[in-house]
């Protein structure tokens, strides 16, 4: 689809598909600032490798936005596990259930504690759409490995959304 390896098919790619291509970055690193970073990381990648890019643009600056997230994530947990950080426990704060924007927070924070492959096989899969074998194709992995990697992601986000499901349905049963 855009194939073209001058400027103007950049600029076309970033108007058809830039909103897009945010909101992927904006998942996987977290917030808009962060994605707007990611993203225009990816395409200062893009545009240094020029004429050596071939094939479909948009599939370069999503495995680029993959493999700069994996590498980000690899960095936080390798400087996390070197702080020696002490946490005060925080108890657990139930989403407003008429609220669309806490549980959509809610679930966003649930996806970032999933592990890099099992977050970007969701995020390909459920967000962006993508058959099992396009998903393989942007993470460089087999079909089976990113069937079984989103499988284990919805299973853990879950578990991990189970505490406000419950709420949510225990202040529905008590409010009819």
């Amino acid at each position: 689809m855009h194939d073209a390896q001058d400027g103007g098919d950049l600029e076309q790619l970033l108007a058809e598909r830039g909103k897009h291509l945010l909101r992927t970055a904006m998942l996987l690193a977290g917030s808009r600032h962060d994605g707007e970073d990611l993203l225009q990381a990816a395409l200062e990648r893009l545009i240094r490798q020029g004429r050596r890019v071939s094939g479909n643009q948009e599939r370069y600056l999503r495995r680029t936005l993959y493999n700069l997230a994996t590498d980000r994530w690899r960095r936080e947990y390798a400087w996390h596990r070197k702080l020696p950080v002490i946490r005060a426990s925080q108890p657990a704060v139930a989403p407003d259930s008429t609220s669309a924007v806490d549980l959509r927070d809610a679930l966003i924070r649930a996806l970032h504690q999933l592990p890099a492959q099992q977050r970007a096989a969701v995020v390909l899969r459920h967000w962006e759409q993508l058959s099992d074998a396009e998903a393989a194709s942007v993470l460089g992995c087999s079909e089976g490995t990113v069937k079984s990697a989103a499988s284990r992601g919805l299973r853990r986000m879950r578990e991990l959304a189970g505490p406000w499901l419950t709420n949510d349905f225990e202040l529905t049963e008590k409010g009819s």
